[in-house]
């Protein structure tokens, strides 16, 4: 199933596609989600076209803050050789979880037994009449 699942699922990986139009271009990096970031040709505007292959789903919150600077050309450098090492405060990326067990779930959701707080009698409905 694996030559198959290639061609036809574009949702999870690479396809055979994207694997045939990365042979000779240059690979420049990998971060620490296992995605790799390559480069090579030129875009319509005539600068260097990157893009990434993702290690698992293809999900854009997924790119960490760093290599997405770099895929949208505001860094010319590779992360590794242009920014500052990361500080001991910053956390790591967080690929987007909605939809997954891990989404936040506010009191009330159904998810969680559907009931919310009562309201505490601060809350007036508004009517035209007033």
């Amino acid at each position: 199933m694996g030559i198959l699942k290639s061609i036809f699922t574009w949702w999870d990986g690479a396809t055979i596609g994207t694997g045939l139009a990365a042979r000779g271009m240059n690979n420049v990096g990998e971060d620490s989600l296992g995605n790799v970031y390559y480069e090579g040709g030129k875009d319509t505007s005539g600068r260097p076209r990157r893009w990434v292959i993702y290690n698992g789903p293809n999900d854009a919150s997924r790119v960490p803050p760093e290599w997405f600077g770099w895929l949208h050309h505001q860094v010319d450098d590779v992360p590794g050789e242009s920014l500052p090492p990361r500080r001991d405060w910053q956390q790591p990326a967080v690929p987007n979880l909605t939809g997954t067990a891990l989404a936040y779930r506010p009191p009330g959701a159904l998810d969680v037994g559907g009931q919310r707080v009562r309201a505490t009698g601060d809350y007036e409905a508004w009517t035209p009449d007033a």
